[in-house]
């Protein structure tokens, strides 16, 4: 044999045939992640060929085609969508929020505003009233209906700066955009104005849904950015009686036909035992949604296609399942779990990536058979050298979540995100706020939790 033809096919039999051995293997992953990953180039297409994929949309849509052709290309055992009605909303116009002048004839100031989503429009010719700030739903409880009516109330409470976690800021604030116009309604609020849950001090606005109750009396909900926040903020402390104008588009249409599509390799020992991988697929109709949840998308999809690049046999079945309606409804997410109630799926691990794609760090894990993520520990000296340096007690992500409930043991990636939340649900959520080899790094770090819990299990 020629020596060069005999130096390919040694090659080609090496990456064909990775190491048995843990600490080989996730050589052999993290190498195959960071040399040869294809997720930054992935999320580049998807992104920008299909930004604004809001459940409902034809750029949701659109991305649904794109996943499934981007999936089949890896030769997976099998491809398939899943079908899943969804809310559709729609803001339309660009809104308008402004503070008015304190004399007749002053010029009004612009407050950078989205309306949040499933807001229901203002009336065609806005709405103008004085504004009432509040700090929290308890102090709205406080001030009641008199003090309330007629009024908008400015829910103004920052994520708290102080705690390490980000996280923990966003679940500390998270109530104003969620509950907060709902509440304010049932005191007589005319709309209500939000800040954006962010630790950022700039002029951009975060989208976000909020719940409303079902059987009306809604008002008009919309974010303001911090700098607009603060500003709205002065002018109130200096004049409370400084009144706002809002104008918002926004429309509920029917629901529409959406997919979660899902690609697998077949297991070779235990084919009825599930291990999944996934993100979701759409995002707000206002970004372009890199970190949230581009990067969770094209990491879920890269997982697979590491394995196949390295011809490995799972002896489960892996599968990819890319979500939909994450953003405004979780229909895809319930969907998925349905189905696997109904028909029987045993999902031995679901691991989700939605905090972006910053450099990873550990994982969240989480079980109803007791404490999962002290057995996983026996795993970080493996991973040391890839700095990912915890497990911790969780209950998964958004869309694996309903799985835990099932029985299946759940996960989330859990990445660096000190910078998630200035991006988070923007129009700034995009290409160039993605490190390529963060991204690849949190790819070969699913990869490799999801060979340990196939070889060894948890």
């Amino acid at each position: 044999m020629r020596p060069l033809l005999f130096l390919c096919l040694t090659v080609l039999a090496l990456r064909a045939a990775p190491p048995a051995g843990p600490e080989a293997a996730l050589q052999a992953i993290y190498r195959e992640a960071l040399v040869n990953g294809r997720a930054y180039d992935q999320l580049a297409e998807l992104v920008t060929r299909h930004p604004g994929r809001l459940a409902g949309s034809k750029a949701l849509e659109e991305a649904v085609i794109w996943s499934e052709h981007t999936l089949t290309a890896l030769g997976l055992d099998r491809v398939y969508k899943q079908e899943v009605m969804v809310p559709h909303w729609e803001r339309g116009a660009p809104e308008t929020v402004r503070l008015l002048a304190e004399n007749p004839g002053g010029a009004a100031i612009g407050l950078t505003a989205l309306a949040l989503g499933g807001s229901v429009a203002t009336p065609a010719e806005g709405i103008t009233a004085e504004v009432i700030e509040v700090r929290s739903l308890d102090e709205l409880a406080a001030l009641g209906r008199e003090k309330i009516a007629g009024k908008i109330v400015f829910f103004n409470r920052p994520m708290d700066p102080a705690l390490p976690n980000p996280w923990d800021g966003y679940r500390g604030a998270v109530d104003q955009r969620s509950r907060g116009p709902r509440a304010a309604a049932e005191f007589g609020a005319v709309a209500a104005l939000v800040r954006s849950l962010t630790l950022a001090h700039d002029d951009v606005p975060h989208a976000g849904n909020t719940a409303y109750a079902p059987d009306g009396g809604n008002i008009p909900a919309a974010a303001l950015s911090t700098l607009a926040a603060d500003r709205l903020s002065a002018a109130l402390a200096a004049n409370p009686a400084r009144r706002v104008e809002m104008c918002l588009h926004s429309r509920r249409h029917p629901d529409a036909l959406s997919h979660n599509v899902i690609g697998e390799i077949r297991g070779t020992e235990f084919p009825d035992e599930i291990i999944l991988v996934g993100g979701h697929l759409d995002s707000w109709d206002i970004t372009p949604g890199a970190h949230d949840d581009g990067a969770g998308v094209v990491q879920s999809i890269e997982v697979l296609r590491i394995f196949r690049a390295l011809g490995y046999q799972p002896r489960r079945t892996i599968r990819c399942v890319l979500f939909t309606n994450e953003e405004n409804g979780l229909r895809g997410a319930l969907a998925y779990a349905d189905h696997a109630r109904r028909s029987g799926e045993k999902h031995v691990f679901a691991v989700e990536t939605d905090s972006g794609g910053f450099a990873p760090r550990g994982f969240s894990l989480g079980s109803t058979q007791g404490p999962v993520h002290e057995r996983a520990q026996r795993w970080l000296p493996l991973f040391a050298p890839y700095r990912v340096t915890s497990f911790v007690r969780g209950s998964g992500g958004a869309d694996v979540g309903p799985l835990m409930v099932l029985g299946t043991t759940v996960g989330n990636l859990l990445p660096d995100t000190q910078r998630y939340f200035d991006y988070h649900h923007t129009a700034v959520d995009t290409l160039d706020k993605v490190h390529p080899r963060e991204l690849h790094l949190g790819a070969g770090a699913l990869a490799a939790l999801i060979w340990l819990v196939d070889r060894e299990g948890l």
